[in-house]
C-alpha cells in the first residue's frame, strides 16, 4: 500500500520523493510504501497548520464537537481496515485492534465532550472598578509524536485534545505503522475538518531526529506531545526547554503488581496475566514486576505459570493470545534479559522460547536486583517475579525503579491496600484490579522518568491551552502620578 503525506488534507509526496517500507514483522513482506518526509516536508505541516489557526481557534465549540463526534463515527466505520494494517505493520493481534479503535473513538468523543468545558473564572480585584477575568485560549500549533504499540489509540489520543481546545495540529507518524497514524488523518479529514487543522508527516528511520528537531523548535509550534521511551523523551524534552517550549511526555514504564499475604490469588493471577501478556507485553502499562509476599507466593506462582504456559502465541492472523513482537531486534533482546537472569539464579517458570518474533508467555522466578530483567523495561512477554517478605519491602521493591507510571496492588483488606497504593510512586494505581487499563476520560500520566503532564478529560485541557489574566477596567482612574 502506498500512503502519502497529509498537509492541507491533500495527499502528497516527500518534497524529494524518497520513500521507504515497513516490512510486516512476521512475513517479512512490504505493507507500506511511505513518503520519507524531510524537515522541508515538516515545515509545509507546520505552516498548513499554522495558516488554518486562526479559523479553527474562533470555531465555535459545538461545531468543533459535531466534527469530532463526526470523526468517532468515521473511525469505527474503518475497524476492518485499521485491524488489517496493524496485524501487518506491528504484529498485533485482531482483538487488540479493535480494541485500539473502540477506545480511540472513544477518545474523539470525549474530546467533543470537552470543547464546551474549556472555561475560565472571574477573580476578585483590589482595584475599584476593575473586572479581571482568567480565560483559556487555544495555544497555536501542536505536534503530537505517537508510537506503534498501541497506535491507534496513542495517535489519536496525541491529536483529539489538542483540536478539541482550538489547535490545530501535525501528528508525527511512527516509522514501524506509518499506514496506520495516516489512516487517522485520514479519518479527521473526512470527517469534515477544515484544510490544514490535521496535518500527517511521514519519514524513514534514519532522518527522525532531524524530522522531530524541526517540528519541535518552529516558530509556530506552541505545544508537543510525545509518547515512547524515556530516552527519547528527554531528546525531546532537552531540544523543547532550549525554545521554551511546554511539553507533555508519557514515556517508559515497570510497572509493578503487588501480590499481598491477603490477596485473592485467583483474581491476582488474572489480573497479572493479562497485564503482563496482553500485546505482547508491549504497552507502557504493562505489568512488568510482579512482587509476590513469600506467605503466598509458592501457590500464587504455580497458578500463574499454569496459565502463562496455556496461553496461546503464534501468528497474529491466527486464534491466538499473543501474537507477534514489533521486529526481531526486540526479539531478541527480549531473550537476552530472559538468559541473564537464568545465568545469575532466576528460575525459569514458563516460557522462554521463541520463533522468530513470536515469543511464548514467559516468567521468571526469584529475580533479584542485579539482573537485567529486575530494572530494564522488557516492553515485551518476559516478566519478573520477586520475592519479598511483608509489605514494607513490597513497597520499596515497587519503588526502586526509575519509571513511575501505572501499578496495581491485590488484598482483601482495603483499607491496608489503599495505604500501600498511595505510598507507590506511580501516577497510576489500580486496586485488585491490572496495571493495564485506560478510559478517555481519565487524567493518564506518570511519575518519575515516566514523564510528566496529563492526558484525558479535563485534565488535558491546561496542557493544551494558554491561561490568561484579562481585565477591563475604568478608563478614569486614579493614578499616582
Amino acid at each position: 500500500m502506498d500512503i502519502g503525506l497529509l498537509i492541507g488534507n491533500q495527499d502528497q509526496a516527500a518534497g524529494t520523493g524518497a520513500t521507504f517500507e515497513r516490512r510486516d514483522p512476521v512475513t517479512g513482506e512490504v505493507v507500506t510504501r511511505a513518503p520519507a518526509g524531510s524537515v522541508e516536508d515538516a515545515r509545509r505541516a507546520i505552516e498548513a497548520a499554522d495558516a488554518a489557526f486562526a479559523d479553527w481557534s474562533e470555531m465555535g465549540p459545538n461545531q468543533r464537537r459535531s466534527l469530532l463526534l463526526r470523526a468517532a463515527d468515521v473511525m469505527e466505520s474503518k475497524v476492518q481496515q485499521f485491524t488489517e494494517l496493524m496485524i501487518k505493520e506491528t504484529g498485533a493481534t485482531g482483538p487488540w485492534a479493535g480494541f485500539n479503535v473502540k477506545l480511540a473513538a472513544g477518545m474523539l468523543r470525549e474530546a467533543a465532550a470537552m470543547t464546551t468545558q474549556i472555561t475560565g473564572e472571574v477573580v476578585p480585584s483590589d482595584k475599584p472598578g476593575t473586572l479581571a477575568l482568567a480565560i483559556r485560549q487555544p495555544a497555536g500549533v501542536c505536534v503530537g509524536i505517537a508510537p506503534w504499540n498501541a497506535p491507534v489509540i496513542l495517535g489519536t489520543r496525541a491529536v483529539a485534545m489538542p483540536l478539541a481546545c482550538g489547535n490545530t495540529v501535525v501528528l508525527k507518524a511512527s516509522e514501524l505503522c506509518p499506514g496506520t497514524h495516516r489512516l487517522i488523518g485520514e479519518v479527521l479529514s473526512e470527517a469534515g475538518l477544515p484544510p490544514g487543522v490535521i496535518n500527517v508527516v511521514t519519514n524513514a528511520p534514519p532522518d527522525a531526529a532531524q524530522v522531530v528537531e524541526a517540528l519541535i523548535v518552529h516558530p509556530a509550534v506552541k505545544r508537543i506531545n510525545f509518547t515512547g521511551s524515556t530516552r527519547v523523551g528527554k531528546i525531546i524534552a532537552e531540544t523543547a526547554a532550549r525554545h521554551l517550549k511546554p511539553v507533555l511526555l508519557e514515556l517508559g514504564g515497570k510497572a509493578p503488581l503487588i501480590v499481598l499475604d491477603d490477596a485473592d490469588l485467583d483474581a491476582a493471577v488474572n489480573a497479572a496475566a493479562f497485564g503482563a501478556f496482553m500485546n505482547q507485553g508491549q504497552i507502557c502499562m504493562s505489568t512488568e514486576r510482579i512482587i509476590v509476599d513469600e506467605a503466598v507466593a509458592d501457590e500464587f506462582v504455580a497458578k500463574l505459570a499454569a496459565k502463562a504456559k496455556a496461553l496461546p502465541a503464534g501468528n497474529p492472523r491466527d486464534r491466538v493470545v499473543l501474537g507477534s513482537l514489533v521486529n526481531s531486534e526486540a526479539a531478541e533482546r527480549i531473550e537476552e534479559l530472559v538468559q541473564d537472569a537464568v545465568e545469575q539464579g532466576g528460575k525459569l517458570v514458563a516460557g522462554g522460547t521463541r520463533t522468530g518474533t513470536i515469543m511464548d508467555a514467559t516468567l521468571v522466578d526469584h529475580v533479584l536486583p542485579g539482573m537485567r530483567i529486575y530494572s530494564e523495561e522488557s516492553f515485551g512477554p518476559a516478566k519478573s517475579i520477586i520475592r519479598v517478605k511483608g509489605i514494607e519491602e513490597a513497597i520499596r521493591v515497587a519503588n526502586d525503579t526509575e519509571y513511575g507510571l501505572a501499578s496495581a496492588v491485590f488484598g482483601r483488606d482495603i483499607q491496608r491496600a489503599m495505604k500501600v497504593a498511595k505510598r507507590i510512586q506511580s501516577g497510576i494505581c489500580h486496586i485488585n484490579g491490572p496495571t493495564v487499563g485506560d478510559e478517555a476520560q481519565m487524567p493518564f500520566g506518570g511519575v518519575k522518568g515516566s514523564g510528566y503532564g496529563r492526558f484525558g478529560g479535563k485534565a488535558a485541557i491546561a496542557e493544551f491551552t494558554d491561561l490568561r489574566w484579562i481585565t477591563i477596567e475604568d478608563p478614569d482612574q486614579h493614578y499616582p502620578f
